[in-house]
């Protein structure tokens, strides 16, 4: 069996208010592997959107021991993160993140490019998408939706190991997330991705291989009998 795309034991970020310290993650603690997919639900201000952003390494954890490719956190520099979220590590967030002065085919040339991939697979994953005859259009001029999509094609063009998503859905109606969220899922076991979810969408995380439950700053395996 393949080492984990990430690793963590015991993880712990706290937030300062003054003097009143909050440990958001205390004690959170699993594996992710490459094509395996993991949902993160919770409710809001459980500190899910906090645990990304240690992932990714735009927070530094407190305590506890975080590996991202077989390697402690640790020894990475701030440049060494940098290195893999430009080519390893894709984050997807709620509010799309494209460049407002590219158009969409120039936002995932440039996701493609930047992460040292020459030649990018745009036109069909735009096409895949259904977001084709937006190639040429600007953030601005685009739906939530879109945005949404085209940050998904953004994410896959680069060819990453591992997709940490806020709410890949939440932008999307009903019928365009029915047809997307296959298509992301798809995605992921073609490429070998793997891929750790938060959502509120029991539909999206009902499609993970696994869910878990952020609760008091823990990450338990969920029950939905307790959850109904």
């Amino acid at each position: 069996m393949p080492d984990p795309l990430l690793d963590a034991i015991g993880l712990k970020y706290i937030y300062r208010y003054g003097t009143r310290h909050v440990a958001v993650l205390d004690d959170v603690s699993f594996s992710l592997r490459s094509g395996e997919s993991v949902a993160i639900i919770g409710p809001s201000g459980s500190g899910k959107s906090t645990l990304l952003n240690v992932l990714n390494g735009l927070l530094p954890p407190e305590a506890g021991e975080l590996r991202i490719f077989g390697q402690s956190v640790q020894t990475l520099s701030q440049n060494d993160w940098a290195q893999l979220r430009r080519e390893q590590i894709a984050t997807l967030f709620q509010d799309g993140n494209l460049i407002p002065t590219l158009t969409v085919s120039r936002n995932i040339a440039f996701r493609a490019n930047l992460a040292g991939l020459s030649e990018n697979d745009g036109a069909s994953l735009m096409e895949r998408l259904g977001i084709s005859d937006t190639a040429e259009r600007y953030p601005d001029q685009l739906s939530g939706g879109q945005r949404q999509r085209a940050a998904l094609a953004c994410a896959f063009a680069m060819r990453p190991k591992l997709i940490l998503a806020d709410e890949p859905t939440g932008s999307l109606d009903y019928a365009t997330a029915q047809r997307v969220t296959p298509l992301f899922f798809d995605a992921i076991r073609e490429r070998d991705v793997g891929a750790l979810i938060v959502t509120h969408n029991p539909e999206l995380a009902e499609r993970c291989d696994r869910i878990v439950e952020l609760r008091e700053g823990a990450l338990r395996p969920w029950d939905s009998a307790l959850s109904s």
